[in-house]
C-alpha cells in the first residue's frame, strides 16, 4: 500500500492552476458553450449520489455549479479584456426556484453571463434549468480578480 495519491485529476498548467479543478472533475461538470467572452454554459448528470433524504439534487451541489459557471464567464470576459487572473468567488447568493429531480437521465443545465465588472471585481449571474428547461434556481455571484503576471493571455 502506498500513500502516493497518484497523478493530478485536471491537467496541469503554467502558474499551477488545474484544467478543469478537481472540484469540477468530482462533481462531473462539464463545459458546453462558451464561444462568448462573458458566458458560460456549464451541464453535469443530477445523478442520485447528489440527493438529499428527498431525492432531489442537494442545495450545494446547484451552488456548486453555479460557481463553477459564474467564475468560468468572468475568467472569459477577463481574456477577452487582454486581463491575465485568478478569479475568487466573494459571494455567491443562490435562489432555489423548485426542487431539482435527481435520478438517471437527468441533466443540470448552467448559464453564465458577467453583467458588469472593472479591474478587480466583476458581477455575474447564473441560471439553473432541469432536463426540460425549468428553471430551478437563479444565482448572483461577485467575484475579485488578482492579477496572475504581466505575460501576454495565451
Amino acid at each position: 500500500m502506498t500513500d502516493d495519491p497518484g497523478p493530478p485529476r485536471g491537467a496541469d498548467r503554467a502558474g499551477g492552476l488545474r484544467i478543469p479543478p478537481n472540484c469540477d472533475l468530482t462533481l462531473g461538470l462539464r463545459r458546453t458553450d462558451g464561444a462568448d467572452p462573458a458566458s458560460s454554459t456549464w451541464t453535469m448528470s443530477a445523478d442520485e449520489r447528489f440527493a438529499n433524504p428527498t431525492g432531489q439534487v442537494q442545495g450545494g451541489i446547484l451552488a456548486a455549479l453555479a460557481d463553477s459557471a459564474t467564475a468560468a464567464a468572468v475568467v472569459t470576459w477577463s481574456r477577452a479584456r487582454q486581463m491575465r487572473v485568478t478569479v475568487a468567488t466573494t459571494d455567491l447568493h443562490i435562489r432555489f426556484l423548485r426542487p431539482a429531480a435527481s435520478g438517471p437521465g437527468r441533466v443540470l443545465t448552467c448559464t453564465a453571463r458577467v453583467r458588469s465588472g472593472g479591474r478587480r471585481i466583476v458581477f455575474a449571474d447564473a441560471e439553473l434549468t432541469d432536463e426540460e428547461g425549468t428553471l430551478v434556481a437563479t444565482a448572483t455571484a461577485t467575484c475579485l480578480l488578482t492579477p496572475r503576471d504581466r505575460a501576454p493571455v495565451p
